[in-house]
């Protein structure tokens, strides 16, 4: 009954607590002899890392990832690569305050997996949530950094839209603009908006949900199977699995079910390449399950932060009706960290969607 790995060649297997010594992963099936050291994940995982504005938690996580297995000094170039088998990743926590969780240890957060962990085992992590906080997803950017590895042709970046009830205004989406703000906000416009806004947010104690796009660049067409292996529903599980995400939709999603079959249909012309080219992407780069060859365009919904400083109604552990403040260090947007979470788990995908082909077709 284990439900801590994902994938099918290309497979993961995480672990480890939010308060715990510390958390990492396994991965299995990366091919040999790719090259690969600590810097190449690294530099995703501070991407994620907590405590580099005022708008995420102040936890100070340097994040320093170590590789436990899997690579070896090549013989030939010096480098070192994979070895095609499990790559252990290790990921220390060094900055966890138990006590903060004290006061909640009896009580049940609304919003929160604490009752429903409680109800299926038994027996909880109140400290930080263990395994349902969002700090799990430490190890899944580190997973994703090996994937990108396995397909460099595919470029994967990922954006936040919305934050709240406020959209991006798509006509500035800027790629180089991501990088330039705390929020990975594609628009100059919207970002500065957000300071704003997520400041009131933060200083009245509450918090806030969040769009974030992805998109996959270079995936050439065939990736993906029909029909219970459909990439399109694999990106979907991959991306529902995120701590905190309600919502999953590829290209056109629930739009689509506002438009015409003229207008929802992506036409197509002849290419100079020889492949077909469309003159729309509604689809989202995927049509029956498999890949088109357009840009894979993902988008998921995160939920507010369930640990807020405003008091809530709750029960206890006996079942007594009380409320609850949870004190501590909390994401006032956890949606904003959760963009390279959600570039690693479209990474993953596609680094299986790749192996999965080439096993089958050649």
């Amino acid at each position: 009954m284990s439900h801590n790995t994902f994938g099918h060649l290309f497979r993961v297997t995480t672990f480890g607590e939010s308060h715990g010594l510390a958390l990492g992963c396994v991965v299995d099936g990366c091919p040999p002899r790719l090259p690969l050291n600590e810097a190449d994940i690294q530099a995703f995982l501070d991407q994620r890392r907590p405590g580099q504005s005022r708008f995420t938690t102040q936890r100070q996580e340097p994040d320093q990832v170590k590789i436990l297995s899997g690579v070896f000094t090549d013989p030939e170039t010096s480098a070192q690569v994979t070895t095609g088998t499990p790559i252990a990743l290790l990921i220390e926590n060094v900055d966890q305050r138990s006590k903060d969780y004290s006061e909640i240890a009896q009580k049940f957060r609304p919003g929160h997996a604490d009752y429903t962990y409680e109800a299926k085992y038994g027996i909880r992590d109140y400290r930080g949530g263990g395994r349902s906080s969002a700090r799990e997803t430490a190890a899944r950017v580190a997973a994703g950094a090996i994937a990108r590895r396995v397909i460099p042709q595919v470029t994967i970046r990922g954006a936040l839209v919305q934050m709240g009830p406020h959209k991006i205004n798509r006509a500035n989406w800027d790629w180089a603009a991501v990088n330039q703000n705390p929020f990975f906000c594609p628009d100059a416009e919207a970002a500065a908006f957000f300071e704003t806004y997520l400041d009131g947010i933060r200083k009245s104690g509450s918090s806030i949900g969040a769009v974030i796009e992805v998109v996959a660049e270079g995936v050439p067409a065939g990736w993906g199977a029909p029909v219970y292996a459909k990439l399109d529903s694999e990106i979907a599980s991959a991306l529902m699995s995120i701590n905190a995400v309600k919502g999953v939709e590829i290209g056109d999603g629930f739009a689509a079910a506002e438009l015409t079959g003229e207008a929802n249909a992506d036409e197509m012309r002849a290419g100079n390449d020889g492949a077909p080219r469309f003159l729309s992407n509604h689809a989202g780069g995927v049509l029956g399950g498999i890949a088109t060859g357009q840009p894979i365009v993902a988008r998921f919904a995160v939920k507010p932060t369930s640990s807020i400083l405003a008091p809530r109604l709750t029960v206890d552990k006996s079942g007594a009706e009380t409320d609850i403040r949870t004190k501590g260090r909390h994401d006032p947007c956890v949606g904003i960290r959760a963009v390279p979470v959600g570039e690693a788990m479209l990474a993953c995908v596609l680094a299986d969607a790749f192996l999965r082909h080439r096993g089958q077709v050649g």
